[in-house]
């Protein structure tokens, strides 16, 4: 009965959302071949079923769910999937086409797939699409670029993602280092119950005790992909999205692949707005910002944790990311700047806080697991004066953030930084702008869980030893770097703009659970940066 429930842990564990070899078994996925559009264009989706109809509904979600298009009874399309769609694609034929209007609005689009089981009972999955404007800049100043390449890399519809993968029916902790596009998104990227755990939830340690992964065990119990909440529309850019409608501020659309393939796409607007967990950045990606807000333009980032380079290769059908410098062919040519690893190593040579002021490597976790697992979730106020504080009543020394919403969990973002008269300065050491302001901060647990108790299960060592190992830093790292961070809020100027950045992937919990102080810190940044 024992290595039964093992076998059983073990099963879960290498849970894979793939098209299994029985018609017996009703299934549903798609995918459209692109993450954006513009409104009049069709979108052609890749629809797998082994049913033999099935109905498509397509919304646009938002402060209001508006339903834009459906179709019922549509023909069921069984495909042939390789073992290795995860890294080539799943080269599905089509299946369905969605024609946009003209005068559909910019946002995401949630296309819902409905069939029935073989004993009747409804299966629904999903897939979306994003529409870019046709009137970029003029009925709004306000563009959020949404964080695909991160969903990407976190996406392990297929058994593999650029963390883990499986291999022959057991999961390892070897990733991927090609991902492709053109496969389904896994479950819990574009939708979820209302309920479903998020980092923030991390429950009470007591002393000596072993730390709970709520989110891990609920994604186990329900048949949702383990990633859900690292990335994705429904745990972060989503509710931002519903909470900023709500509140009257009207949002153009883009993804960070159109930042990769039109580097001008930014101009038209006053500002830009990331939210979440944006951990993966092309070199293109990156210089399409950086000559925004060189050009004038702000930057209003309400997330954190960036990290990792990534390559886009095949036409912009693969993602490419080796994580170990040594890994990647590119490292030994001409364009080795182009390696994908962290963007503070040597061979890169392009800081994070060149871009956003604040680097991953200056926080990373915090309520995560046991790396600073009894933290009180919030920030520290140091400069109340500073206009992002504006009509917040908050003091020197408050606190904002904390429960219930614990902004200050899973990947954050900080910098070297020293203290001067009771207030934080950033050193420079890692590049960090001399404009660059702290407004609040928290220390957080470094670069990896403590193995105190030997309860390892997201983040050992031993995963980021090799990153360092690798390749040269641009730095020096010390011990200490790697036990030790914070995460903070800053802000500074760079050419004609300015970027805002609150280094915390959580700050959307903050606007789920109606935080006054991060509510009135989000209106006061969208207010001033917009122009």
């Amino acid at each position: 009965h024992g290595a039964t429930n093992v076998w059983s842990a073990l099963d879960r564990a290498a849970q894979r959302e793939f098209p299994r070899d029985d018609v017996s078994i009703a299934e549903i996925w798609a995918y459209a071949d692109r993450f954006s559009y513009l409104p009049g264009d069709d979108v052609r989706l890749f629809v797998h079923t082994t049913a033999p109809r099935y109905a498509i509904t397509v919304y646009r979600e938002g402060a209001r769910q508006t339903v834009v298009y459906s179709e019922k009874n549509l023909a069921g399309v069984r495909q042939t999937t390789p073992e290795d769609a995860f890294a080539k694609g799943c080269d599905w034929r089509d299946a369905a086409t969605i024609p946009t209007g003209k005068d559909w609005p910019s946002g995401v689009y949630v296309v819902i797939l409905q069939t029935l089981g073989m004993s009747g009972d409804p299966i629904e999955r999903e897939a979306f699409f994003v529409l870019r404007s046709a009137r970029p800049g003029r009925d709004t100043p306000i563009v959020i670029v949404l964080s695909t390449a991160t969903y990407t890399a976190y996406n392990d519809w297929g058994g593999a993602n650029h963390y883990r993968r499986i291999e022959e029916g057991r999961p390892t902790d070897n990733p991927a280092p090609e991902l492709s596009l053109q496969r389904p998104m896994a479950r819990g990227f574009i939708r979820l119950p209302k309920g479903a755990p998020r980092y923030t939830d991390t429950p009470r340690l007591p002393p000596g005790g072993m730390p709970r992964y709520p989110w891990l065990e609920w994604a186990f119990a329900y048949d949702y992909s383990r990633h859900y909440c690292d990335t994705g529309w429904a745990t972060y850019d989503g509710p931002f999205v519903r909470w900023a409608e709500a509140e009257g501020y009207r949002l153009d659309f883009l993804t960070q692949y159109d930042l990769h393939a039109d580097p001008g796409c930014l101009e038209p607007y006053g500002v830009a707005v990331m939210v979440g967990h944006d951990e993966y950045w092309s070199w293109q990606m990156r210089d399409a910002v950086d000559a925004f807000v060189d050009g004038g333009g702000n930057i209003a980032r309400f997330a954190g944790n960036f990290f990792w380079q990534i390559r886009l290769e095949d036409g912009g059908r693969t993602q490419v990311c080796y994580k170990v410098a040594s890994a990647d062919p590119v490292s030994e040519s001409p364009d080795k700047h182009l390696t994908t690893t962290s963007w503070d190593t040597r061979i890169v040579g392009r800081l994070c806080t060149e871009t956003l002021g604040l680097t991953g490597f200056g926080g990373v976790y915090s309520r995560f697991g046991n790396a600073a697992p009894r933290a009180s979730g919030g920030l520290t106020v140091y400069r109340p004066d500073h206009w992002v504080f504006e009509n917040t009543d908050l003091y020197y020394g408050d606190q904002f953030g904390a429960a219930p919403s614990h902004i200050v969990s899973f990947e954050v973002d900080g910098v070297d930084y020293t203290f001067r008269g009771g207030l934080p300065y950033p050193t420079g050491k890692d590049g960090a702008p001399e404009s660059l302001s702290i407004l609040a901060m928290a220390p957080t647990g470094g670069m990896f869980e403590s193995n105190r108790h030997g309860h390892i299960v997201n983040a050992p060592q031993d995963e980021v030893t090799p990153v360092f190992e690798s390749a040269p830093w641009a730095y020096e790292i010390t011990a200490d770097d790697l036990a030790h961070g914070a995460a903070m809020m800053a802000v500074f100027h760079r050419g004609k703009g300015t970027v805002f950045n609150v280094g915390c992937s959580e700050w959307v919990s903050g606007l789920i659970e109606r935080d006054y102080f991060v509510e009135q810190i989000t209106r006061n940044v969208l207010n001033r940066l917009k122009g």
